[in-house]
């Protein structure tokens, strides 16, 4: 390795290409971070105390030291953001110099040539920076200033309009003259000598600059020869990215982490993924092929976009991929992810993933229903997958859930009928699941809770009018305060603000009422003439019925249970 510092337009210019490789990030810096660096730049320019200004590293990895083409490609490690960031002001410069000559002591031709072109070459060689995939496309139209093919890289041309914006008689030369007080340190690592992964590292250790994902696919890809990288990322990365589209920086780490978790039995934090990866790697590698280790990743990522991004192809299946996201339990997914690499090697019918994924979905509500702490279950989950019994996978489920004791029990109907009656439905954040699965039970046509609002039959007005008072009698105010949010006085209306305080009477057979609702949960308001504490509980009875039907607890005799004990 050899390290210096030097004046950053000095080690751009000259015959060179600086490549991004084609497993780093696509860039990324933010206009917030383009006002800084010009900042810096206007800071400098004409400052008689500050020399130069230190801008950070360039590390490059150079196939040899000793053996230099005409026009050497470097492979950036580190600095592709600030190399980026410097082209796309530079190009800005010279558009300006070029329509406002003799305003700098240069021109706009060797502003390009030395620090945009190798000129004397053709192709991908006339670029002094090449970037990867719709950032290279990008760039290089920027440049040659040609219309952009769609889809163009947005941060790119907003960082480039942003320069352009900035630049004009009097800063044009305030910039040109800071440029040139730029200072890197200036990394070039040989083939066979130097790790480039142990550096990269050192050079991202506080995590902050790279996510979890970003770090193991550079681990993973970094090492390779060249044609390589490009097959493994092309081949695997590349459509795994794809998958996760826009959810691919907020969902992959929690998809890595959740991978470990079912290849090891162990329950990472986010910020020890990349450490966790690299120890499964390096075990994996020691009978297998990185090739091999990419597919198996590769497979998990489709399992978990298929889950977790509702990407999944069977309408059934994705119902219930769909209401599990609603409930709000991704602790859930290690297990999901064993159950649903069984799916996909046929040792379990759709049939039998649904019943599965349907017990998971009623042990997270009943138990959020009952009020029992969500803590356990990233435990409970990641240990689940031990007590399935393939040739009984349904059933060892079952029993596996039934023998959970204590804070991570499975509430069996009794208490799931004695929680619901009280809850305050109104509050509770699963609140619209809860009245929307109810609606659509057995519903062929469901309704999209998204067209309604939650009602109160009686209303929530602490000032009842007196046709509400008489209607709950003289213990009206006590019958609010404990009913009020409660399931049996709630229901779905697309006329909420209509209905307000009216008395029931109007509330029910105005032409907006309950009458004439199509809903399923305004039947017994249908069938009713006063609104009282007794129709509360008898209609919040009647949809606990339903519900233990909705979300079912599951039943094996005595003797089939002990089998699993």
């Amino acid at each position: 390795m050899k390290a210096a510092a030097a004046n950053l337009l000095s080690l751009i210019k000259g015959p060179k290409q600086f490549v991004i490789p084609i497993y780093q990030r696509t860039y990324s810096w933010q206009q917030a971070q383009c006002e800084q660096l010009l900042r810096d730049i206007l800071r400098i320019s004409d400052s008689e105390d500050i020399h130069g200004h230190f801008v950070g590293s360039v590390v490059y990895f150079q196939e040899s030291l000793h053996n230099v083409s005409d026009v050497p490609q470097l492979q950036v490690i580190d600095g592709q953001q600030r190399l980026t960031t410097v082209t796309l002001l530079i190009a800005a410069l010279a558009d300006f110099v070029k329509d406002n000559p003799d305003i700098i002591d240069t021109n706009a031709t060797k502003l390009k040539n030395y620090y945009l072109f190798n000129a004397e070459e053709d192709g991908d060689l006339h670029y002094k920076l090449l970037l990867t995939r719709r950032d290279k496309q990008t760039l290089i139209s920027l440049l040659k200033e040609i219309p952009h093919t769609e889809p163009a890289s947005q941060r790119i041309l907003e960082n480039y309009q942003f320069f352009k914006s900035q630049i004009n008689a009097t800063t044009a030369i305030a910039i040109y003259n800071g440029l040139m007080r730029l200072f890197v340190v200036d990394v070039a690592l040989e083939k066979n000598v130097d790790n480039p992964q142990l550096i990269f590292e050192s050079l991202n250790s506080t995590g902050l600059d790279l996510s979890q994902a970003d770090l193991i696919r550079n681990y993973v890809l970094m090492g390779q020869p060249h044609k390589q990288q490009t097959e493994l990322y092309e081949k695997y990365w590349y459509p795994m990215e794809q998958g996760f589209g826009d959810e691919y920086t907020q969902r992959f780490d929690a998809f890595m982490r959740d991978y470990l978790s079912v290849k090891t039995g162990n329950i990472s934090r986010i910020a020890q993924v990349y450490d966790e990866f690299k120890q499964y790697a390096y075990d994996w590698l020691r009978t297998s092929t990185l090739d091999a280790l990419l597919a198996d990743v590769q497979r998990y990522a489709n399992f978990y976009t298929n889950m977790a991004l509702h990407q999944e192809p069977s309408e059934k299946i994705l119902n219930v991929f769909r209401r599990i996201s609603r409930i709000r339990v991704d602790v859930c997914y290690p297990f999901l992810l064993a159950v649903y690499s069984d799916y996909a090697n046929n040792v379990i019918s759709e049939e039998e993933l649904i019943e599965v994924l349907c017990l998971v979905e009623s042990y997270v509500f009943r138990r959020s229903i009952c009020g029992i702490p969500p803590n356990s279950l990233n435990k409970t989950f990641a240990n689940l997958y031990k007590s399935v019994i393939q040739e009984q996978y349904v059933e060892s489920v079952q029993a596996a859930f039934l023998l959970l004791t204590t804070y991570k029990l499975f509430p069996l109907d009794t208490e799931f009928k004695n929680a619901l009656l009280t809850k305050d439905v109104y509050n509770f954040r699963n609140g619209s699941y809860l009245l929307e699965r109810l609606e659509n039970y057995k519903r062929k046509e469901p309704i999209n809770v998204e067209d309604y609002t939650i009602e109160h039959v009686m209303p929530q007005n602490p000032h009842l009018n007196n046709e509400w008072q008489q209607q709950l009698g003289d213990n009206w105010k006590l019958v609010q305060e404990t009913w009020l949010h409660s399931l049996g006085n709630l229901t779905l209306t697309g006329y909420n603000a209509e209905m307000s305080d009216k008395s029931f009477e109007k509330k029910k057979c105005s032409e907006e009422g309950f009458d004439h609702s199509p809903l399923h949960l305004n039947t017994w308001m249908r069938q009713v003439d006063e609104w009282n504490e007794e129709q509360i509980k008898g209609r919040a009875n009647d949809l606990i019925n339903k519900a233990i039907k909705v979300w079912q607890a599951p039943y094996l005799d005595e003797e089939t249970l002990s089998k699993y004990q």
